[in-house]
């Protein structure tokens, strides 16, 4: 199960009224963009988070991947008219209360990926149709949304207000929300587990710059982060270094790198008197290979505070 994020603003009641997605395969000028070409990515069961002028209004699940199909009549798009497209067919759901973005985007800033993120830095949308939403943002925009819109009935209530129970059984918001955080966190524990199993193997069960061995202060740390890797990336043993949760910390926000030789860079927010505070020096480097030093060095570039 993959999740994503729709911007739909102006064609969302004429989409959710036919129970469609549909985007167009090309501009006006031929060019083709990610986020048209992303709806052959969608399989059925997939999750889908959609996005009106500042508010998460639904959440929907795709009941079939994409076919080609020229623009529903009752979608209107300037100049569009018979354009060739993509739809994809999903099961809406409504949210009593939308989330507004704006409210909780210092809690979904550190998941947004550098890459095709839905979301600029000012928590403005970004220009597009349809964007990942990666394992983490999914687990959090269910929580957020879960948190506005399921409530709690005691036992006492439940005597005196059976109408709500029964809107409550056949409200499948809550199944939905449930199962989507269920995968999600699924995928998300068994890849991190294989990771961790495959990276032991690889740097000798112990930290790669310290030589710490003992297995509840190792932390298989990733170079390029989960949000911002594709399936694969996430679970390449290649893509991480065997650390301790000292070396682990340092690493995950920055404060130390690699580069191609495997040669360590130290933050200049690191005094260098406090090196030894830190378990640090100049001259520690780590054994990389030739396959993990493209993730090295993407560290490098988007991860480390100079």
């Amino acid at each position: 199960m993959q999740s994503y994020i729709v911007m739909q603003g102006r064609t969302y009641d004429e989409e959710k009224e036919l129970g469609v997605l549909w985007s167009l395969q090309q501009d006006s000028i031929g060019n083709v963009h990610h986020f048209w070409e992303r709806m052959k990515e969608v399989d059925e069961g997939d999750r889908i988070f959609h996005y009106v002028k500042g508010d998460i209004v639904a959440i929907s699940v795709a009941k079939s991947s994409y076919r080609e199909e020229r623009k529903p009549s009752s979608i209107r798009l300037t100049d569009s008219e018979d354009a060739k497209g993509y739809l994809v067919e999903v099961e809406y759901h409504e949210l009593d209360k939308p989330l507004t973005i704006a409210d909780c985007f210092d809690e979904l800033l550190p998941l947004l990926p550098i890459k095709y993120s839905a979301f600029q830095e000012n928590g403005n949308g970004n220009q597009g149709y349809l964007f990942p939403c990666n394992e983490e943002l999914t687990i959090k925009l269910v929580e957020l949304i879960a948190d506005l819109n399921i409530y709690e009935i005691d036992e006492e209530q439940l005597e005196f207000v059976m109408g709500t129970v029964q809107k409550t059984e056949h409200d499948f918001l809550i199944p939905v929300l449930a199962e989507t955080e269920s995968e999600t966190k699924t995928k998300v524990r068994m890849g991190h587990q294989r990771f961790r199993n495959e990276l032991m193997q690889l740097w000798n069960d112990q930290c790669a710059l310290c030589d710490i061995e003992l297995p509840e202060l190792l932390q298989a740390s990733y170079a390029k982060p989960w949000k911002d890797c594709t399936n694969n990336e996430r679970v390449d043993p290649n893509n991480g270094i065997l650390l301790c949760r000292n070396h682990d910390a340092l690493y995950h926000y920055g404060f130390i790198a690699f580069d191609g030789t495997g040669k360590i860079h130290i933050s200049s927010r690191i005094l260098e008197e406090d090196y030894e505070k830190y378990g640090l020096h100049s001259k520690m480097r780590v054994n990389r290979t030739e396959n993990n030093k493209p993730y090295l060095k993407w560290h490098k570039k988007h991860m480390f505070k100079e």
